[in-house]
């Protein structure tokens, strides 16, 4: 409500879920027993879980009562046009391909249009964006305007394309490019949005080199929020519209339903080109499931259907940035520093800042991840060199930031677990300077933050 300073959740409680506490000695315990990877942990053993907000959020009444419609028919089922039909209500594609999750997605796209030589620009891609490219032999490039690599740096969109560095990129790798994606918001530089203007440019870049252009759209509902708070022009529309308009000026896109489709599990692949469609079509046979399931139950189907509608509503998004916004500025009282201004789903502590006696190959996010953990129970997740740093012909180099980011599931969480997690936040911050790096012990070859094994050093 405007003019009041309570943040109050558009929602009532029907039902509630228990946590646990434990102690301290309990928690050094369980991060030494998973070599300090907080993946590993047992959830019940977290208090408050900021580790993602990809399928951690909780359903509405009229999400469950769809399941309880769901058709769990082979092929052709009513949940399956359901889904389409509010798929293409905000993104209006010729094609809708239901995957388990956004991964799926990406892996059949990457595998029909990725392979050796190519190359992939994005603004930035994320984790298992870039590992999808990489696997299919691509090279996936990160194309960010230089202000998101200042984290104290105010620029309201600071997800943007840079267009320079992107015809540049268009120009020496012409013919080599099959795509151009653009993630929104873009999670690995701290949640930030990119502006209608800015997706505007890019798709005339893109036409001028013939090259298609493609959304990592989870969470285009936040992104069209922030659009429409900060970007002339915009401030009274709705924001359905805007969410047309930034698919209207896309080809296609891949979606996780786990984030702004405010599901538990399940994606898309959405595309013009027909040929294109048919030839993921065959894969997602292959790897998924049939055309109209794709690897989900036709409850699912329902669940994201009106998750789609849910989403875009004005309260429940004014609620949602509004609270994420509150946990920022309670740790900027607390001198804590973070990615500003503040996005959607998270908010990132910028931890080479608040540790710089950590050098960044000793990963400072993933100290200031375990100590908040051990200090209060409270799960983040390392989003720096950790994730990024390892190059596919095996170099280490540090990656552009070291974030810890505290993602904010949708609809979990009340304004008192925030204030906890803010004062946990504030001990950690306290005794930053005494904080010590980590080395890796064991790493698989691809995505190893998921399953590293860590020492602190």
């Amino acid at each position: 409500m405007n003019g009041y300073r309570t943040i109050i959740e558009p929602f009532r409680i029907k039902s509630v879920e228990p946590i646990r506490l434990t102690t301290v000695e309990e928690r050094a315990e369980k991060l030494r027993a998973v070599g300090y990877n907080l993946f590993g942990l047992h959830s019940d053993d977290v208090l408050v879980d900021l580790l993602t907000d990809s399928g951690t959020g909780a359903m509405s009444a009229e999400q469950w009562a769809g399941i309880q419609r769901g058709d769990e028919s082979y092929a052709g089922s009513p949940s399956w046009y359901r889904f389409e039909a509010a798929v293409k209500e905000l993104f209006p594609f010729r094609h809708v391909i239901p995957t388990h999750q956004g991964r799926a997605a990406e892996k059949i796209l990457f595998s029909v249009i990725g392979g050796s030589g190519k190359v992939i620009p994005s603004n930035t891609h994320f984790d298992t964006t870039r590992a999808n490219v990489e696997h299919s032999g691509a090279e996936a490039i990160d194309l960010v305007i230089g202000e998101a690599r200042i984290p104290s740096n105010q620029h309201p969109f600071k997800g943007n394309m840079d267009l320079g560095r992107l015809e540049s990129a268009l120009t020496e790798h012409r013919g080599k490019v099959p795509v151009v994606f653009v993630t929104v918001t873009n999670n690995s530089g701290g949640g930030q949005p990119v502006s209608l203007e800015n997706l505007r440019a890019t798709r005339k870049i893109c036409d001028r080199f013939s090259v298609p252009l493609f959304l990592d759209a989870c969470r285009f509902a936040e992104n069209a929020w922030l659009i429409r708070e900060r970007e002339p022009g915009q401030h009274e529309r709705a924001v359905p519209d805007i969410v047309r308009d930034m698919a209207a000026l896309a080809d296609g896109m891949t979606m996780s339903a786990k984030k702004d489709g405010l599901a538990n599990i399940g994606g898309w692949l959405a595309v013009n080109d027909d040929e294109l469609a048919r030839r993921c079509r065959e894969l997602l046979i292959l790897t998924e499931g049939f055309p109209t399931y794709g690897g989900l139950a036709g409850r699912d189907l329902e669940a994201i259907a009106i998750g789609l509608r849910e989403v875009v509503d004005h309260d429940y998004l004014r609620y949602r940035l509004r609270a994420t916004a509150y946990l920022g500025e309670q740790l900027r009282a607390a001198g804590i520093p973070i990615v500003e201004p503040v996005g959607g789903h998270a908010v990132y502590i910028d931890a080479r800042a608040l540790c710089p006696q950590i050098e960044p190959l000793q990963y400072p996010g993933q100290a200031v991840a375990t100590a908040l953990y051990l200090e209060g129970g409270v799960r983040g997740c390392e989003i720096g060199t950790v994730m990024f740093g390892r190059r596919p012909d095996g170099r280490e180099v540090p990656a552009m930031l070291d974030l810890v980011r505290l993602a904010i599931p949708r609809r979990v969480y009340t304004q008192s677990h925030v204030d906890f997690v803010a004062e946990v936040a504030a001990k950690v911050a306290a005794r930053a300077p005494q904080l010590k790096g980590f080395r890796i012990e064991s790493e698989p070859a691809s995505l190893r933050h998921f399953t590293a094994r860590f020492a602190p050093l």
